[in-house]
């Protein structure tokens, strides 16, 4: 007990001092005389000072980022990093363009649907013959308005703008990372002939999992199989045997490490990839009856137009016009307003981001060198960190797995 005592004595009075010794320095600096400085000069001088340091950062920034040496693969790389840029900032304004398509199309569509709606009632309404030339012409007109409300809704639902717009926005966004990891491998060493190939293979991958044209190569909006997005190169993996030789204690993995990422990608493959494809097949069905819907709507509605006054028809060609019309509306705002080919897309690149997890862990564990996996401290730390986001925003199945991570 005196020996506490003593001791916390002997802290408070020399932290005592120690503040004593700050106020001092304090004071001494604050009634320090400034004749010879005024406020415009200290002002003056700080603004050179934060120049100095903003072009240094920049000096440094641009010597870091310049390799050692400049070899054939560094060149190569530089040319597939301006390639890399160049294709975000395509994917990122065609987007834009895209998603005006479906802005402008489910618009207009709409406005010509109602407009013909209300045509095809006035003729009823309107107690004038049939063969009259006003009546004849709001018919026609009413018809043809709604002959190409079907034919534009037809090339909509299948190109499905809001869904090719998703498309674009994911392609830019991955461009822009491979465009950050390439800048950052040429920061950090000299690359290789083997870094420069897994780079154009990436290209590649992406070009074929996001096509820019849509003809020829657009993808299939309703396809029978729902799979995966799949945006990066398939590397085969060498399917080795297992060693027994013990537990494996380098590089950050060990025995437990080994046997937890597995528990890991079991519960991945059976709750989260199953989860999303499970739910792209669900909007994907939502979507199919939809883009049946709207055209066949807008199609009856056209004929029964066409066919009001006739004698077998009777009232029933303006009950067809009006309903269908009306009900048409609804079918192409729900679809298309509702961006559902979007939210197909967006399931589907969801269950591609956990694929990919999936191969990431299953390249790693089919390594047999430990020394040639991801360091698996990180490995450790990158996926609990997933896990932690994942659980924040409730999209993750294997976020309840017992507390691995902890």
């Amino acid at each position: 007990m005196a020996t506490l005592q003593a001791a916390s004595s002997c802290c408070s009075s020399s932290s005592s001092a120690y503040f004593r010794k700050i106020k001092a320095t304090l004071n001494a600096q604050k009634f320090q005389p400034s004749n010879h400085h005024s406020l415009p000069r200290l002002l003056a001088d700080e603004l050179k000072q934060s120049k100095r340091l903003q072009t240094f950062k920049s000096a440094l920034t641009q010597i870091e980022m310049k390799p050692k040496i400049e070899t054939k693969a560094v060149k190569e790389l530089y040319a597939i990093m301006e390639i890399v840029a160049d294709r975000a900032e395509m994917h990122k304004n065609i987007g834009s363009q895209r998603d005006n398509w479906n802005r402008l199309l489910l618009t207009s569509v709409n406005g010509m649907t109602v407009t013909a709606a209300t045509m095809a009632g006035l003729v009823a309404v309107s107690g004038v013959g049939v063969s009259a030339p006003v009546i004849l012409a709001l018919k026609l007109s009413s018809s043809l308005l709604y002959m190409a409300v079907t034919g534009i809704l037809l090339v909509m639902n299948k190109i499905q703008p809001s869904q090719l717009a998703e498309e674009q926005r994911n392609a830019s966004r991955l461009f822009k990372q491979l465009h950050e990891d390439i800048k950052m491998t040429l920061a950090l060493q000299n690359p290789t002939e083997d870094e420069v190939e897994d780079a154009m293979n990436k290209v590649l991958a992406l070009d074929k999992a996001y096509p820019l044209p849509l003809l020829g190569t657009m993808l299939d909006k309703f396809p029978k199989k729902v799979e995966p997005a799949v945006w990066w190169p398939k590397h085969y993996l060498k399917t080795q045997q297992e060693k027994g030789n013990g537990k494996v204690n380098r590089n950050g993995w060990n025995e437990k490490l080994e046997e937890e990422m597995r528990e890991v990608l079991g519960v991945m493959k059976r709750k989260d990839e199953a989860e999303y494809v499970r739910l792209s097949k669900v909007v994907l069905k939502v979507n199919k009856i939809l883009a049946v819907c709207g055209p066949l709507f807008t199609g009856l509605a056209g004929v029964g137009s066409i066919l009001q006054g006739l004698p077998f028809i009777g009232t029933w060609g303006a009950f067809l016009a009006v309903m269908f019309g009306a009900l048409a509306t609804v079918v192409n705002t729900v679809e298309h307003g509702g961006q559902v080919g979007m939210v197909f897309e967006m399931y589907r690149d969801s269950a591609g981001f956990f694929r990919l997890m999936e191969e990431t862990i299953e390249s790693n564990l089919k390594e047999e060198e430990a020394d040639r996996r991801e360091n698996g401290d990180f490995f450790f730390f990158f996926f609990g960190l997933l896990f932690v986001v994942a659980a924040m925003v409730g999209g993750c199945g294997g976020c309840d797995m017992g507390g691995w991570m902890w």
